[in-house]
């Protein structure tokens, strides 16, 4: 497996790994600075191909901050290797992840994230954004840097197949097709409203973690996402009512 880098924008790198064997990429962000965070770490058989990414754009052992989406393997697997190679390095994460799970399981004591907390990696600005089942567990929480306005939406437009790194084309029917293959979103009242959230934040690049970076009309992208789940959960809700 090699993972390839690609900038996204100033000091973010997308760094992605084609696993054949379940048809998706999987993606980790690197924002660069004078303390450099990775957003997810990918699962520990990636570790090697994705720190060796990162070492070509720089010392592995100058990372500071390890973050995620929730705890999941391709989301937290390399965790504990990413603190082995990184000394200083801590993971950050929502503070109920940490409580009901990251305490446990991080080798070192992670900095539990309130929603809205902020990362100051150096020129870049990281908001931790509380985002519970959405797209699916407990613990599930997005990061914004704000100086860029690149959103870091983890499993939000998945898509499966070998994708490009970037694109501005159409990203909500893909989408929606994984979705229809693998069912991997919480269908619950509060998903299209924190959805509809995000795109408040006009993000200028969408940064998906199973799907090419996006940097068209984010927004928009956004708002037809959350529209698209809200009719599923009422057809859903309808379906149940009639059967009961």
């Amino acid at each position: 497996m090699e993972t390839t880098i690609t900038e996204i924008g100033a000091d973010i790198y997308r760094l992605s790994t084609y696993v054949e064997e379940a048809n998706l990429v999987m993606g980790q962000f690197l924002v660069d600075g004078d303390e450099p965070l990775l957003f997810h770490t990918g699962q520990r058989a990636l570790f090697p191909s994705v720190s060796a990414a990162v070492a070509r754009l720089m010392p592995v052992e100058k990372l500071r901050w390890i973050t995620f989406g929730h705890v999941e393997a391709d989301e937290c697997g390399s965790m504990n290797s990413w603190l082995a190679a990184a000394p200083n390095a801590v993971v950050a994460h929502g503070a109920m992840g940490c409580f009901v799970q990251v305490n446990d399981l991080a080798d070192r004591p992670p900095r539990p994230l309130n929603d809205g907390d902020v990362i100051v990696t150096g020129a870049r600005r990281v908001r931790h954004l509380d985002t519970p089942h959405v797209p699916h567990g407990w613990d599930a929480g997005l990061m914004f840097e704000e100086t860029t306005r690149t959103l870091f939406c983890g499993d939000l437009f998945t898509t499966f197949g070998r994708n490009p790194p970037t694109t501005d084309g159409e990203i909500v029917g893909p989408a929606l097709a994984a979705e229809d293959l693998a069912h991997p979103t919480c269908l619950t009242p509060a998903l299209a409203p924190t959805i509809q959230g995000l795109a408040e934040l006009e993000p200028l690049t969408l940064a998906s973690m199973h799907a090419p970076a996006f940097a068209g009309d984010c927004a928009q992208g956004l708002h037809d996402l959350a529209d698209a789940y809200g009719m599923r959960l009422a057809a859903e809700t309808e379906r149940y009512r009639e059967s009961a």
